[in-house]
């Protein structure tokens, strides 16, 4: 059975910084391109960061390239989301999902599985 956990959320403030996990179980993370989405209240599911299997090329949303930095260790079947210089609007629930896909998608449709969220509050 595939699935994913997010851990490594929190409530940090302006400026500071958070590592997001994702761990996977049930099947070989190598083989699979995961993303990383968000969704704030009232808001709808956006694209956050992605990386595809086996070259580990990576793609940004314009609002966090050069800040956040994703990553995968298949070794460990986690993949991570390093988060710096975080601002008030990176607030909301943050996803990570996996799909056997070579084309990485910065559409949530693109991805077949999906954790549960961890959530995210950056504020003072």
């Amino acid at each position: 059975q595939v699935q994913l956990a997010e851990s490594g959320g929190g409530l940090v403030q302006p400026g500071g910084s958070l590592r997001l996990s994702c761990e996977a179980s049930g099947f070989t993370l190598d083989d699979y391109a995961i993303g990383w989405f968000r969704q704030a209240p009232g808001k709808e599911r956006e694209f956050v960061a992605a990386i595809s299997r086996k070259d580990g090329k990576t793609y940004y949303a314009d609002s966090v390239k050069g800040r956040f930095t994703i990553s995968r260790d298949d070794a460990k079947k986690t993949a991570y989301l390093q988060m710096n210089s975080l601002k008030p609007e990176d607030t909301a629930v943050y996803y990570c999902a996996a799909d056997t896909s070579a084309v990485v998608s910065r559409r949530g449709e693109g991805y077949a599985y999906w954790g549960q969220g961890t959530q995210v509050t950056v504020s003072s």
